[in-house]
């Protein structure tokens, strides 16, 4: 056998590592991104009035 084969490790026979994940990616604040933009873009509105000094 060459030592290529011997090194080789197998993949895990269970799908515990996958459910893990998939738990882990449920948890956090869950936004759409149509309301990340709209608050970019009410941000960085306000800062342009405050840098024409109308706030």
């Amino acid at each position: 056998m060459s030592s290529r084969r011997k090194r080789r490790q197998g993949a895990p026979m269970s799908s515990a590592g996958l459910v893990r994940f998939y738990e882990e990616e449920n948890l956090g604040l869950k936004l759409k991104p149509g309301y990340i933009i709209a608050v970019a873009g009410i941000f960085s509105f306000i800062i342009a009035l405050a840098h024409f000094g109308i706030i």
